[in-house]
């Protein structure tokens, strides 16, 4: 993934395993990102984790 800085992504099932690492990876790539997840105490963890 490259050039992402002010795409939005959709991730569903952010919170925690095949989902986390392209979210942390789109985040750091400055990309816009919707995080979807039904673990809601994980997903937090996940967005206020970078």
């Amino acid at each position: 993934m490259s050039n992402l800085k002010d795409k939005t992504i959709v991730i569903t099932g952010a919170a925690m395993g095949p989902g986390l690492a392209p979210a942390y990876e789109c985040a750091a790539k400055e990309a816009n990102l919707a995080l979807i997840d039904f673990n809601e105490t994980s997903l937090e963890k996940t967005k206020n984790s970078h």
